[in-house]
């Protein structure tokens, strides 16, 4: 038997970079499945080099829902080399690139077995989970849920998860009772969709040893999507509002 978990990534700021080294770190414009398995791996207590746990992980289906697409942050940073390893220590430029106020609910398909272990781990993570930059935790309410329904169902039916003052700005924009959102997921989750477009991601990962990380290729696709906004209909975008303490109920 198959289930599906739900987890909501959100925060100042997130980094999915899967195409940069060295002194250059940009970021994709949503989670990867690389990035999340990382994740989940931190909670297991997975070590780096534990490359059979890790194609375990790799099975699972994945599909990530754009909530709340974050604007683009370029931070500067002056490093310095390491005076250990050379003799005369020299400074470089490095340039770090951000998602800021962004929302993302990502969901993953697996056998129950696979799934509950998962869960257990994220309630009780062994090594601290982040959104791509240690210094980047991920929230309080990370996990939504789980439910016995595929990827594409549980995305449907869970209701939109933006923030109020961003439903705000989008309730004078004249969204409604419904929202389409763009999901980007395996492509073979989508094969029965109208697929909107499709490309070849390097983004399954193999090792994340720090001697030389590895990645294999996989397919994704995207589609757009339909879900209750929350916003009922007649309520004036004033009518919403920011409650700074609403992720701490129930914490």
């Amino acid at each position: 038997m198959m289930k599906t978990i739900l987890l909501k990534l959100s925060g100042p700021l997130q980094s999915y970079g899967t195409s940069s080294y060295f002194q250059t770190r940009y970021t994709d414009y949503y989670p990867s499945k690389s990035a999340v398995l990382g994740l989940l791996a931190a909670c297991l207590g997975y070590r780096r080099d534990e490359e059979e746990k890790l194609r375990e992980l790799s099975t699972l289906k994945f599909a990530v829902r754009i909530d709340q697409q974050g604007g683009l942050l370029k931070d500067y940073h002056i490093a310095i080399t390491d005076k250990e390893i050379v003799e005369i220590p020299q400074t470089y430029v490095t340039n770090r690139y951000y998602l800021e106020d962004a929302l993302f609910v990502v969901a993953l398909s697996g056998m129950n077995e696979l799934i509950d272990t998962l869960i257990e781990a994220i309630k009780s993570p062994y090594f601290q989970p982040f959104m791509g930059r240690r210094s980047l935790p991920v929230p309080v309410d990370f996990f939504l849920g789980e439910c016995a329904e595929d990827i594409l169902d549980s995305l449907r039916n869970l209701p939109w998860q933006a923030a109020h003052w961003y439903k705000k700005k989008k309730r004078k924009q004249g969204i409604g009772e419904k929202i389409s959102l763009e999901v980007y997921a395996d492509e073979e989750i989508l094969k029965d969709e109208k697929i909107s477009r499709s490309k070849l991601r390097r983004d399954i990962p193999i090792s994340f040893s720090q001697k030389g990380r590895q990645f294999a290729f996989r397919q994704e696709a995207c589609i757009s999507i339909e879900v209750l906004s929350g916003i009922e209909k007649g309520l004036g975008a004033e009518d919403i509002e920011h409650d700074v303490f609403s992720t701490l109920e129930g914490a």
